[in-house]
């Protein structure tokens, strides 16, 4: 199955990404997304550079690496957002 959501509004992504996650929770599923709210709570992110795998690993762990590219990419969105993000990732890293 193959799901574009990136010309929908947050919002609609959102519900989108809610229904994914509820009706194939027994399942493997592979996200590529430019929004990082759609995969903070995800089990394992690859992190890209330039057609690059420069990390890899759950998303709270990879926060943890200050001088990382995923923690400099939540950053970039703002001290309220980035601070967001970083619940999400902790809530589901617990």
């Amino acid at each position: 199955m193959y799901v574009e959501t990136a010309n929908v509004d947050p919002h609609t992504d959102a519900l989108i990404q809610s229904t994914i996650r509820r009706k194939f929770a027994s399942c493997t599923v592979l996200t590529i997304a430019h929004r990082l709210n759609t995969i903070m709570d995800s089990d394992k992110v690859l992190v890209m550079d330039a057609g690059e795998a420069v990390e890899f690993g759950q998303p709270y762990q990879l926060l943890q690496n200050t001088s990382g590219v995923f923690y400099e990419l939540v950053q970039q969105t703002g001290k309220a957002m980035a601070e967001n993000l970083i619940s999400i990732a902790q809530q589901a890293s617990a």
